[in-house]
């Protein structure tokens, strides 16, 4: 599980987020949606203390961790409770797939080559990538990459793995098959949170759904509460101005998401 009590961030005077509380169960998938701005990815790379929050309680799994006053040793057990999925993909360029994939394994988690690369080849083949195990990054395409950076995420086993705009970098070709694989591992009832403007992919992926604006949270609820009877202004609004534009739509037949 992972709740989240009164968070706030400010960067010099400029507030972020505005006393953000939520939960999330576990094998829940959460999507946050919001305009840009609204402080989406913020909130998520304080959930993992990418960026430290100036206030608030922070629990995943067994870890609770008080923002005020955390050391180095809390904060390591928070982040080994995530992965992150990164907009800009975050691999190593002079590692190959695979052996981005392993780093972790190898590093923090001290496996030995083999073990690491059966485990590593075998997320490779998940997110059917197995036969660019031994490619580097310059020669695969950007939805190659950000399926390298869902392997990594998943290799060190997480409690839940954060996606912040995994398409957003992407080519509109490449966004269907990075949507393909999120939905896969929402499938297997993995715990996710998930920031995207992809309003199509958000209501056929999430269970819940967040809307955010100016670092508040302004509505929550179902995917079917918030876009077919939203009760805020501002998320209405907001879905009005966006699901003219989603690219994604779910092919309910064959279970997969195709571009517009």
């Amino acid at each position: 599980m992972i709740k989240i009590s009164n968070i706030k961030k400010s960067f010099n005077k400029s507030v972020v987020l505005k006393d953000i509380s939520f939960h999330v169960t576990d094998g829940e998938v959460v999507a946050i949606i919001g305009p840009s701005g609204s402080g989406k990815s913020t909130l998520l790379r304080c959930i993992n203390f990418l960026e430290k929050p100036d206030s608030g309680k922070i629990e995943i799994g067994d870890v609770t961790v008080d923002t005020t006053k955390t050391t180095k040793s809390e904060i390591q057990k928070l982040r080994m409770q995530t992965s992150m999925v990164f907009q800009h993909y975050n691999l190593f360029k002079n590692k190959t797939a695979l052996e981005n994939v392993t780093h972790s394994l190898r590093v923090t988690k001290k496996l030995n080559k083999k073990q690491a690369d059966e485990i590593g080849r075998n997320l490779l083949d998940q997110v059917g990538l197995l036969s660019k195990a031994d490619s580097y990054p310059i020669s695969l395409s950007g939805g190659q990459q950000q399926r390298v950076g869902i392997a990594r995420a998943l290799a060190v086993g997480p409690n839940a793995i954060l996606f912040d705009e995994p398409t957003s970098s992407l080519d509109p070709e490449w966004v269907g098959e990075v949507l393909r694989v999120i939905s896969g591992i929402a499938n297997k009832e993995k715990t996710m949170i998930i920031v995207t403007h992809e309003m199509k992919f958000a209501r056929e992926v999430a269970d819940k759904v967040i809307f955010m604006d100016d670092g508040l949270i302004v509505e929550q609820g179902t995917p079917e509460a918030v876009f077919d009877n939203p009760q805020n202004e501002r998320t209405k609004k907001f879905l009005r101005n966006y699901q003219k534009h989603s690219s994604v739509e779910m092919d309910k037949e064959n279970g997969k998401f195709a571009l517009l």
